[in-house]
């Protein structure tokens, strides 16, 4: 199953994606987000200078104003599972 990088604070996600089997890594820093297949934000730390770090090549989704199975069914979507 995939590895889906969860940034904290976002337990209920956590939680849903741990019940539909993915691997669940907690964010804390960029590092983490190496070898995630995907990563979920809360978009709290939106960047406001535009300035741009790339730590993995797939989707980050935003978890702002989502359901924990909105955010299931986007990274089921984008990773075409």
């Amino acid at each position: 199953m995939a590895k889906i990088g969860v940034e904290q604070g976002l337990t209920n996600v956590q939680q849903a994606l741990n019940e539909k089997g993915y691997d669940v890594v907690p964010l804390h820093n960029e590092s983490d987000a190496s070898g995630c297949d995907c990563c979920v934000v809360s978009g709290m730390d939106s960047n406001v200078m535009g300035m741009q770090t790339i730590s993995i090549e797939g989707p980050v989704i935003e978890a702002s104003g989502r359901s924990a199975d909105e955010v299931c069914q986007e990274i089921e979507h984008k990773l075409n599972l």
